[in-house]
């Protein structure tokens, strides 16, 4: 089974909603010690009061697309606080559709701030030897099953995560011989707020027909990421797990 212990300390952002919020539960009920972020307190508060080791909960108020290219100052900041981290989850994101002839630039320069170029910064703070405890230390950021199974309507969508993938698997070749292992996890739809919009889109009966399981649940992603941030995943790195119940 895995475990932790409250000395390994793990960032997990989005931790107020969705797989980060499930992600940083898990790893609390695991006894890893979790720094929560997000932009929302009311919701960290609410995450927190959900936990098992409240005491091994903290939670950190940021919006990681304000000044993204100073986001390495901000861990070096949580690391002077927290001590050096074990792990990072990366799990702040947005979707969107909208048909290519309605794009616009801002449109597409605010998707990829959330979903690429803060967690590429995020990145490159982790992988800093002053904020991370060196060799077996593991970073997991959120994709999605949309940067290989491209649907209509989600160009930039689909552009900033397949960005993604793409990035980290280059970091991780980067970092391999320090053992310090980059991945990624691809879900398809998970029944989550920000995918409360799937069933309105597709019904109940598409649903069924593309997920004979159901939809996925959070737990079913989270379960995934947090394997790939512990030691049982020590000769996994570079990697881009798919969670989509055979979809592609």
């Amino acid at each position: 089974m895995i475990s932790f212990n409250k000395e390994q300390v793990y960032i997990v952002t989005g931790a107020s909603s969705g797989i980060g919020e499930g992600t940083a539960l898990l790893l609390n009920e695991l006894g890893a010690t979790v720094v929560g972020i997000a932009r929302n307190e009311e919701r960290l508060n609410a995450m927190k009061a959900k936990c098992k080791y409240p005491e091994n909960m903290h939670i950190e108020m940021k919006d990681l697309t304000q000044d993204i290219e100073n986001l390495p100052q901000h861990v070096k900041e949580l690391k002077n606080k927290y001590g050096k981290f074990s792990g990072l989850a990366c799990c702040a994101g947005v979707t969107a559709v909208q048909p290519l002839k309605l794009l616009n630039i801002n449109d597409v320069q605010n998707l990829f701030n959330i979903d690429y170029f803060a967690p590429l910064m995020l990145a490159k703070a982790f992988s800093d030897k002053r904020n991370n405890i060196g060799e077996g230390a593991s970073a997991v950021f959120i994709s999605s099953l949309a940067a290989n199974a491209c649907n209509r309507g989600m160009a930039a969508y689909s552009g900033a995560k397949a960005a993604l993938i793409a990035s980290i698997r280059s970091v991780a070749k980067e970092f391999a011989l320090q053992k310090i292992r980059f991945n990624c996890v691809s879900p398809s739809d998970i029944k989550t707020p920000m995918q409360d919009w799937i069933k309105d889109i597709v019904g109940d009966e598409r649903a069924s027909w593309s997920y004979p399981m159901g939809l996925g649940e959070v737990s079913d992603v989270a379960n995934v990421v947090v394997f790939l941030l512990s030691d049982a995943a020590k000769w996994i790195t570079a990697q881009n797990y798919v969670v989509d119940c055979g979809v592609m």
